[in-house]
């Protein structure tokens, strides 16, 4: 399968991963023990649970979206482009000393 027919880079999926691992520590964050009928556990109520978790699973989101939106920039293409342009201009410049 060629590159070009990818529709992400290389740089899109270790953006991805890394979202993904993020989204998963702060599932991670949200679990702990909960309560249960005959004894109640405040600890479902702490700051890490309620707050801190969910922020760094929105974080985690926003970065998948942006690995999903950032669109890599081709080198070799206008490297390619570039060194034609070059040879042109080169081939020009040698036929008009002539």
């Amino acid at each position: 399968m060629d590159k070009r027919n990818l529709a992400f880079g290389r740089v899109n999926f270790i953006l991805l991963a890394f979202g993904m691992v993020v989204v998963i520590l702060g599932f991670i964050l949200m679990s702990g023990a909960g309560s249960t009928e005959k004894e109640f556990n405040a600890d479902i109520f702490s700051t890490m649970r309620i707050k801190v978790a969910p922020v760094v699973c929105f974080l985690g989101f926003v970065s998948m979206i942006y690995a999903i939106i950032y669109r890599t920039k081709d080198k070799d293409v206008t490297d390619v482009t570039v060194r034609k342009n070059t040879d042109v201009t080169v081939r020009k410049n040698k036929e008009s000393k002539e």
